[in-house]
């Protein structure tokens, strides 16, 4: 039976005190609680949780690394293959994963750079996307992701929120297409930790629906 993993991509550079950090973790227990009550998905003992935090940063794309991309597969030298190899693993952790998590605070109304870089680290054409006769096609189907986001003063979903539909897109874009967006506002972290996990519940099966 193929494994089933959850991907949880943390992007806030605040280690304490994050509201994204929280939720995720939260939301990542409420899920693998849910994948472990399955009676189909309890006979897989390989579940597991692929933690990918983005707090120390990512190395951006430069001239070595799009060289190194742009040179066909059987071209590519021991150098290339150095330079892409965090990018190739960072691929294979999201291809591995049936479901993702991403925390994603907003900041300046966008995405920290942290995230940025991982999206561009992990675009990869050939494997991420495809290029067809209509245009480019995702490869990353069959995937389920949850995008916990916040916001100091930019309510999700408003004009100057440009993070969230540019996520949607790019998940798109690499073929996952099923996403559902969490607000964090919504949730109240004062509350006890049962009714936490109830009003997260409720919140994800309310926007998986919509």
């Amino acid at each position: 039976m193929k494994p089933s993993s959850i991907l949880k991509v943390n992007s806030s550079s605040r280690l304490q005190g994050s509201i994204t950090r929280q939720i995720s973790e939260l939301l990542t227990a409420h899920l693998l609680k849910d994948q472990q009550n399955d009676k189909e998905l309890s006979l897989n003992k390989t579940m597991q949780i692929i933690d990918r935090d983005l707090a120390h940063g990512l190395p951006f794309i430069d001239e070595n690394w799009i060289g190194a991309n742009f040179t066909a597969p059987e071209d590519r030298t021991s150098e290339h293959q150095e330079v892409l190899s965090l990018s190739n693993h960072l691929v294979e952790e999201l291809k591995a994963a049936d479901t993702v998590v991403i925390g994603a605070p907003i900041y300046n109304f966008n995405i920290p750079a942290a995230l940025k870089a991982w999206i561009d680290l992990i675009a990869r054409a050939r494997l991420t996307f495809k290029y067809g006769e209509n245009g480019p096609v995702g490869l990353l189907e069959n995937k389920k992701a949850y995008i916990v986001m916040a916001s100091g003063g930019v309510p999700i979903g408003s004009q100057m929120d440009f993070a969230s539909g540019y996520l949607q897109h790019v998940l798109a874009f690499v073929g996952i297409t099923d996403v559902t967006i969490i607000d964090a506002s919504q949730i109240d972290l004062d509350k006890k930790s049962d009714e936490i996990a109830q009003q997260l519940a409720d919140l994800v099966l309310i926007k998986s629906k919509s």
